[in-house]
């Protein structure tokens, strides 16, 4: 019994306690993706604006930030436990082009209780982004100038201006704490640039399209990815509409049969629909269409879902 309780309490502990480490630590490390926002400029009801978050090790790097996308941040947060979704908590966020419903919370997100961050907001994307937070800076002038100069007690009073990373092409790469974003060009009719970002961590890669027609870059990116989230035009849907908007949303958007061509040549483990253009078809149409085309797994993203 002697040596039963040496071994018990020099061998057995330490290692009870050594994998209660690493079980903890790497629930920490593990890799989330939440939907934040799922929807396009068509207003609806129950879909935000585009955005998607990227937890990794107790840090959220955010991905677009359409109307609404603010306010799904705090209901991650406030009702599902994920406290790096506090928007005083995120310190990242990677634009894939300038259009509105990408970036019409961007205001909203900066000034959120700028007073209580303990560090500025770093924006990464394509040539426009300065001048728009240059618009913000006017936007809200007003309230900057009554919070610093008014009784209100501010630590940080530059803390309301952003850090803007402005890039006029793809090949640019975040590289930092474990986590390495890679921003790509993809065809959006003609915006340019548009990016999509391939993020990697030691447990998941991820490719998010942004807002593309059939791009070659795109399966490039994501073969072999375990999450693929694409934007997509439901077949049903646009075959209601006339020639002419047939043909623009084509040159910016991924019909359906499009997407699954992309997905049966990368094969990730996962496909994500997103930005579902759908017109007067039921929103489930272009999940329907898809899967007839693609046997892999492919889901209909909803606002706050997670993976």
């Amino acid at each position: 019994m002697k040596i039963l309780h040496i071994v018990d309490k020099k061998i057995v502990l330490p290692a009870l306690i050594l994998l209660l480490w690493m079980s903890f630590t790497g629930a920490q490390a593990e890799t989330k993706l939440i939907m934040l926002g799922t929807g396009t400029p068509v207003p609806n009801a129950e879909r935000a604006g585009q955005g998607i978050a990227i937890i990794y090790n107790g840090k959220a790097y955010l991905f677009d930030v359409g109307g609404g996308v603010v306010k799904r941040c705090i209901q991650a947060w406030k009702q599902m436990g994920f406290k790096s979704l506090n928007p005083t908590k995120i310190s990242h966020l990677f634009i894939t082009h300038l259009h509105s419903d990408h970036v019409l919370d961007y205001p909203e997100f900066a000034n959120t209780y700028w007073w209580r961050r303990t560090s500025q907001i770093n924006v990464y994307g394509p040539v426009g982004i300065e001048k728009m937070a240059w618009g913000y800076y006017q936007m809200i002038r007003f309230s900057i100038r009554h919070r610093i100069e008014g009784k209100q007690p501010v630590k940080n009073p530059t803390f309301y201006q952003t850090i803007q990373h402005e890039y006029k092409k793809g090949g640019w790469t975040f590289n930092k704490n474990g986590i390495k974003i890679e921003a790509f060009e993809v065809a959006h009719g003609d915006l340019h640039p548009a990016f999509g970002y391939k993020i990697q961590t030691p447990d998941k890669t991820i490719v998010i399209s942004g807002d593309t027609m059939k791009s070659e870059k795109v399966i490039e990116m994501a073969t072999g990815a375990d999450i693929l989230v694409h934007e997509v035009i439901s077949e049903d849907g646009i075959s209601r509409i006339s020639p002419f908007w047939q043909k623009y949303h084509s040159s910016y958007h991924t019909r359906t049969p499009e997407l699954a061509e992309i997905a049966n040549k990368a094969k990730p483990k996962l496909l994500i629909l997103t930005h579902v253009l759908h017109y007067t078809a039921p929103v489930e149409s272009a999940l329907h269409e898809i899967k007839k085309l693609y046997k892999g797994k492919v889901v209909l993203a909803n606002d706050l879902d997670v993976f």
